[in-house]
């Protein structure tokens, strides 16, 4: 076969029309041998080593050769895992730039680098060949009809987010193609996509998509990795969800489905996880960055370079001190939104990304090579603003330009709807865009990803349903997640026939999402919460790819659907409530009153006495609607509607009197959560009225005159 030199970049497979430019990053390498497999089962393998070495990248140009050749790397260098070497040439490697690989990646014992079973097993080689039974990288055709495709830039105080499964959506739906359930075909397919459009929110935020690894001892349970968060291959679609086909077919798929979303009006958010891979820890399997450079590719311990860095609780941590892996991740981010057309990102635990030595640095390289980055710094990034490392938990600490996934409005919104005590003051400021945390460095309140129920916990049905996990589905004898809900309550745990205790717990949904979309921000919904999804009190279901994960579509709760829909209709409808400014609570242009004021149910309003109460749960708020800054450059003001929201935590009903005349003289309620289907009242209700908020429930009041 000829072989040529070809170039250090771009890294990768790079199909030119006429042949196929391979480059690979290693620096410790003694030896690289590039791996070619062919025969219908991709068996028969030929391997040419690569001569041609350019700082530190070993590259070769095969002519002849095109989109679906299978490839893999065999690299040659000491075994020394004292020293941070963990070469091993009998290991079948992937390329870390693969854009396609062939299969669903699994780890068989001959992907360990070491033999099992032995006394500190991970100092002795294993010599048996991985080749036959890993998954390969795949050369890909990059062309494609993306029809005029761009991507859509909705303003990110528009933006409201649906999490969502790109398996667990479709899996069961009765509209979709049997054939494309699961898929990305499937979750493009039309059903799927009315769906999302009648809902009404903006973007899809998909859990990972990037190619992941199910972890040996899960497989050995019958389990799975379900979520994704396990990555070995950065520029590659997951293999699991396609439907034509894994030689290449997924990426063309993939790209379908974006073109098919955008079409709609719909933004895809990717939740990537750069900050670790799925090689694990020193007991781990080599499959890709270990065995091409161990020393390189991750943070080992200083004083003990066998073992690994852990800042996420998977084993490794990603070296972001080196050059070629920041290069990596920017690569893949790049290639993402310029090849796959993607809106944005969310980060996986992003402080880890931040750390540099040991310390999270929050102008760290990471973020510095981010905002000069001409690509990705104009897409939307949200960080997960916390790992397991000392010092890991940055919530409002990341640079600007990025949004945060707020874990203070998600404990602090749970905590006043279940009515504990000492949350008044903190609830307010998380209803109106959480200031104290992003207001102080410039940011906007759209830094603020406000969610109440994400993928890793309890979905909305079950948080108002269990007070204790049950987990044991998950084969940890019920020990993993988090530990316990504390009390709703509610007064039975799980599924009850008891009319009242349903009627409360549908309820204390419809107040915890009525509280998302009234709040400033960007609300993240998690998919199924609007139609009742249950995982029968399993807030961890990482490893369950079956029904209890799976969009239960023909127990639908079509209620609480309807009141969904209906809420974000009206957040979209009001600008008020998805301001790109700060209140002020000062008179603002347009009008004599104020942009926010605060009330006690008397009407009186707040003092610094009543925010220091530790036991008040009833609060009212004034938003007023006229004069909001718009998002032109000409200074222009948006006239919207005033409203006066009334909240309620309390067990007991509370009278709420209605503001002076001042802040408008007739009301007319037009939400109440303890009506699924409140319609807007015709007789209004003058200033100085009494209206009666019943226990945990919240009503919404319009300005009429």
């Amino acid at each position: 076969m000829n072989v040529w030199p070809g170039e250090p970049y771009p890294l990768g497979a790079t199909w030119d029309g006429n042949g196929v430019n391979f480059a690979v990053f290693s620096r410790h390498a003694e030896k690289v041998e590039l791996c070619l497999f062919s025969g219908a089962d991709g068996s028969e393998q030929t391997c040419l080593p690569l001569t041609e070495r350019t700082d530190e990248i070993w590259h070769a140009y095969l002519p002849y050769i095109g989109p679906g050749q299978r490839y893999g790397y065999r690299v040659h260098g000491p075994y020394d895992p004292g020293a941070g070497h963990r070469f091993n040439p009998a290991k079948l490697l992937l390329d870390p730039y693969a854009k396609a690989i062939d299969r669903a990646f699994r780890v068989p014992d001959e992907a360990f680098g070491y033999k099992l079973g032995e006394q500190e097993a991970d100092l002795t080689i294993d010599d048996r060949d991985s080749a036959l039974l890993v998954a390969k990288g795949v050369v890909v055709d990059p062309t494609y009809d993306w029809e005029g495709d761009q991507l859509l830039r909705i303003p990110k105080h528009e933006t409201i987010i649906y999490e969502v499964h790109v398996k667990g959506f479709t899996a069961r739906h009765p509209d979709v193609p049997e054939e494309l359930r699961g898929t990305y075909a499937g979750l493009a397919s039309p059903p799927a996509i009315d769906y999302l459009r009648s809902l009404g929110v903006t973007a899809i935020e998909l859990l990972p998509v990037h190619a992941f690894v199910t972890d040996q001892h899960l497989e050995k349970q019958g389990l799975t990795n379900y979520w994704g968060y396990n990555s070995i291959g950065f520029l590659a679609p997951e293999a699991r969800y396609a439907s034509r086909g894994t030689c290449g077919e997924q990426v063309r798929e993939f790209k379908d489905m974006v073109k098919a979303f955008h079409r709609a009006g719909l933004e895809v958010i990717l939740d990537v996880v750069y900050n670790h891979t799925a090689e694990g820890n020193h007991a781990g399997p080599t499959l890709c960055f270990r065995g091409i450079d161990n020393a390189a590719y991750y943070r080992l311990v200083q004083d003990d370079r066998r073992h690994y860095m852990d800042y996420t609780g998977t084993g490794n941590t990603l070296n972001m001190m080196e050059p070629r892996v920041l290069q990596l991740i920017m690569d893949s981010l790049r290639y993402w939104v310029l090849e796959m057309h993607v809106d944005g990102f969310r980060f996986d635990l992003a402080s880890a990304l931040a750390r540099e030595l040991h310390e999270v640095d929050r102008l760290g390289a990471f973020f510095d090579v981010i905002h000069q980055d001409p690509v990705v710094s104009q897409v939307k990034l949200i960080a997960e603003p916390w790992d397991i490392g000392e010092g890991g938990y940055q919530v409002g600490n990341f640079p600007i330009g990025w949004a945060e996934w707020n874990g203070k409005y998600r404990d602090t919104i749970r905590d006043y709807w279940r009515g504990t005590d000492r949350t008044l003051g903190e609830f307010a400021s998380r209803l109106t865009g959480s200031s104290d945390l992003y207001e102080d460095d410039g940011r906007r309140p759209f830094a603020s990803i406000n969610f109440v129920t994400a993928h890793d916990g309890f979905t909305l049905r079950d948080l108002v349903s269990y007070n204790e996990k049950h987990n044991e589905a998950n084969g940890e004898d019920n020990r993993d997640g988090e530990s316990h809900n504390r009390s709703w309550n509610c007064g039975v745990e799980g599924p009850t026939d008891d009319p009242a205790v349903q009627a409360l717990r549908a309820r204390q949904s419809r107040n915890l999402l009525a509280t998302l979309f009234l709040s400033q921000g960007i609300p993240m919904l998690l998919g199924g919460d609007e139609i009742g999804r249950t995982q029968g009190g399993n807030n961890n279901g990482y490893c369950q790819d079956n029904d209890i994960s799976w969009y239960d579509w023909h127990s639908a709760d079509g209620t609480l659907l309807e009141f969904t829909r209906r809420l974000i209709r009206f957040r979209r409808d009001h600008h008020v409530f998805r301001r790109r400014r700060w209140f002020q609570g000062r008179p603002i242009h347009g009008s004599e009153t104020t942009d926010i004021a605060w009330f006690r149910p008397d009407a009186q309003p707040m003092s610094s006495a009543d925010w220091a109460s530790g036991f008040a749960k009833s609060l009212a708020v004034f938003l007023n609607g006229q004069g909001i800054p718009s998002p032109g450059p000409c200074g222009e003001r948006i006239i919207d509607d005033s409203f006066y929201l009334l909240f309620n935590a309390s067990h007991e009903p509370c009278a709420f009197r209605l503001p002076p005349r001042e802040f408008g003289r007739r009301w007319v309620k037009i939400l109440d959560t303890t009506e699924p289907f409140s319609e807007e009242r015709q007789d209004g209700m003058a200033e100085g009225a009494e209206v009666t908020v019943e226990g945990r429930a919240l009503q919404v009041l319009r300005l009429v005159e």
